[in-house]
């Protein structure tokens, strides 16, 4: 009898230590029901201000069902149940009109597409006395009133190869024409076959502009033409030589100067120029320049109504900060100054003399990524925080920037939404508290916030390990991490989520799922992200594996022997890099839609942190391609057919050097989707994977689980 039972104790412990079973994975599935946002309470939704008023109104859910609040600034407050329409109805809003139905293909413009500038586009003058525009080439004006045979051609030299851009900018006293002479280059296009599209039996070929890394690029010489006489200047093109994008065309209010933003190609420069409208002379008003980058993409600037100053973002401290330019002379004081970095301008107020910004990093001994609301005068004094709550805030701001409604919250806490005057920050009362009851009857597990040193001794690396609800400290856990490391900005979430589609149903099947920044992301000063530079491949892998051991010494049960990591496009990337050039750590790589060489993907992502290629060998050295030859753990890749992002050949050719390598790993390509994870079907693969490549346990079959 004491046998049988030691038998029945032991199968007892082999089943409660079972992980990857198939009652896990219905778990782990009805999880994005139950945690769902609609079972949190109280959470306001499209918060808006209505019109130039001290109104606002939000919808939200509550015991009773959907609920539309109409509030004032002053506290009388109206809740609706019936309907939307009744809230319209309170607001005076209309309700908008019902889309007509589409019927074929809708073609719709890419992102990618460059404008050629060369569509007849007719611009008149200030005083409303001539038409400038195009034709055939040149730059042609025309006095209102009279026949359109009586035009007068300004300029003469535009050919097909190097015509006038149909991007005309009159002088404020309609004495000049600004207009740049376009040097148009031959298109890169990248094709997709859509295998099964669902409204024919036949494929289909797409064609996508997709410029890429050393392509060739459009050029333009701004030329600046007196109509009375005909007589023009040219833009010298040695400031302006080699150029990514020359743009941002505007005259100054006196109508001398024509100010232009030009980025060189390679983000080593990055300036404000000016040109004299008499005499063509060229002066940098601003000048950004960087060994490394400069990142053009997190730009501000404001040109103030006097014409004489100008409000520019930098990060030439190693901070993003404010600036304020005397535009006559390029003389420049600093606005806001410390170890911190702005996020974001949302109001300049001239007349006022303040700013309201967005900036994390200010609050010692707080989460550095927090965001918090700010407002200064225009010279950086009188500065005042204006959500002093530790936890990450999301505001929106009434028309005249004199109330702001909150809404604040942290991974771990749930949101809080409060009105505050945005003149001082001061509270003015509490709109709702978010009721997340639902959840943890359901059994939510908040994720626990980890920080961690990184690869100096003293940076503390920020991230978030998300536990199964049946967590048991007795057990060991395989680890698995979600990466996205792309330069450009953080990723660990720090507001609350319910249920996070990276972390929350993958834990459940008997993992420990984690996620951190480390070095080579954004906001924790340029320093911190240039690790990138030319380096993309290093992902911040140092900081990664340390933050993970740290984690896994003050938590035994997680198994730091079996890591695995997974991501998509940069993530997918960076998870390949991951069982690359760190197999001895991570023993297994899930890898979607990833830009495995970054030759092959867009040109503005990669030349911004690699450069152009060809000058080193940064691109060879990071390229999964060329390095496939290291793989010696389990690979999954995904990629979608039509993957209109990262071009879908990255991923075959990191298939092809695999194969010419002799390596084994498994392919998922999904017919017409286009950007993703994998969507349902890579997920469950995803799933599958890493049960069995870190468990080592045959997942169930698939529709061998119900969900309740």
């Amino acid at each position: 009898m004491r046998f049988i039972l030691s038998i029945i104790g032991l199968a007892f412990s082999t089943m409660a230590m079972a992980q990857g079973t198939a009652d896990d994975y219905a778990r782990a599935y009805q999880l994005k029901r139950d945690f769902a946002a609609n079972n949190v309470l109280h959470w306001p939704r499209d918060v808006e201000w209505l019109d130039s008023t001290h109104t606002f109104y939000y919808s939200m859910l509550t015991a009773e069902g959907q609920r539309w609040v109409v509030g004032t600034a002053d506290g009388s407050r109206t809740d609706i149940y019936n309907s939307k329409e009744e809230q319209q109805k309170a607001l005076g809003l209309q309700s908008r009109e019902p889309r007509p139905q589409q019927y074929g293909r809708q073609k719709q413009r890419h992102w990618m597409e460059v404008d050629e500038e060369n569509t007849l586009h007719p611009i008149p003058s200030p005083d409303e006395r001539w038409v400038a525009y195009v034709e055939e080439h040149n730059v042609v004006i025309h006095e209102k009133g009279k026949p359109l045979s009586e035009k007068r051609q300004l300029t003469h030299d535009g050919t097909i190869g190097c015509y006038y851009s149909n991007r005309i900018y009159w002088s404020p006293d309609s004495r000049y024409v600004m207009v740049a002479r376009r040097t148009p280059v031959e298109k890169r296009y990248v094709h997709y076959v859509e295998s099964s599209p669902n409204d024919q039996l036949q494929p289909l070929l797409h064609k996508q502009e997709y410029a890429k890394p050393g392509d060739v690029l459009p050029q333009k010489q701004p030329v600046i033409i007196n109509i009375e006489t005909g007589e023009s200047v040219e833009a010298d093109m040695s400031l302006l030589n080699d150029q990514y994008s020359l743009d941002s065309f505007s005259w100054t209010r006196d109508g001398c100067e024509v100010l232009m933003e030009y980025n060189q190609r390679e983000h080593h420069l990055v300036a404000v120029v000016a040109m004299n409208a008499a005499t063509g002379a060229m002066r940098y008003v601003v000048e950004e320049r960087a060994e490394t980058f400069v990142n053009y993409v997190r730009y501000f600037r404001h040109d103030f109504s006097d014409g004489r100053r100008m409000l520019w973002m930098s990060e030439r401290d190693n901070w993003n900060h404010l600036y304020m330019y005397d535009i006559a002379s390029g003389n420049w004081q600093q606005v806001t100054r410390g170890e911190w970095c702005v996020r974001r301008v949302l109001h300049v107020d001239e007349v006022g003399d303040y700013i309201i910004f967005a900036a994390s990093g200010r609050e010692r001994k707080r989460d550095p990524y927090f965001v918090h609301y700010y407002r200064c005068r225009l010279d950086g004094s009188d500065l005042r925080l204006l959500t002093p709550e530790a936890a990450n805030h999301s505001a929106r701001f009434s028309k005249d920037w004199q109330y702001m409604i909150d809404t604040y919250s942290t991974p771990d806490t749930a949101p809080v939404t409060v009105l505050r005057s945005a003149i001082d920050g001061t509270e003015l009362r509490v709109l709702e508290r978010a009721d997340i009851s639902q959840l943890v009857d359901k059994g939510w597990r908040v994720p626990e916030v980890f920080v961690a040193k990184g690869r100096d001794g003293k940076t503390d690396m920020w991230g978030l390990i998300q536990r199964p609800t049946n967590f048991d400290p007795t057990k060991r856990y395989p680890i698995v991490e979600y990466i996205y490391s792309g330069p450009g900005d953080h990723y660990v979430p720090k507001s609350f989520v319910p249920y996070s589609w990276d972390m929350t149903s993958l834990a459940e099947l008997g993992f420990i799922v984690v996620q951190l920044d480390g070095m080579g992301t954004s906001w924790r000063g340029k320093r911190f992200e240039e690790v990138c530079h030319k380096n993309l491949k290093d992902a911040g892998f140092p900081d990664r594996r340390l933050w993970i051991e740290a984690a896994a010494r003050r938590y035994p049960y997680m198994d730091i022997d079996r890591v695995g990591i997974y991501g998509c496009s940069a993530g997918g990337q960076e998870a390949m890099a991951a069982v690359l050039w760190h197999g001895d750590f991570y023993k297994a790589a899930y890898s979607a839609c990833g830009c495995h060489d970054n030759r092959m993907d867009k040109i503005w992502w990669n030349e911004q942190w690699m450069g152009r290629p060809g000058k080193d060998s940064c691109y060879i050295e990071c390229s999964n391609v060329e390095q496939a030859w290291r793989l010696e753990r389990p690979l999954m890749l995904v990629v979608g057919e039509l993957d209109d992002n990262v071009d879908p050949a990255s991923t075959m050719q990191v298939v092809d050097a695999l194969i010419r390598a002799g390596k084994d790993f498994e392919l998922v390509v999904l017919p017409g989707e286009h950007h993703t994870m994998g969507g349902d079907y890579g997920e469950r693969k995803r799933y599958d994977f890493f049960v069995r490549e870190l468990m080592g346990v045959k997942p169930p079959k698939w529709g061998e689980y119900s969900i309740k």
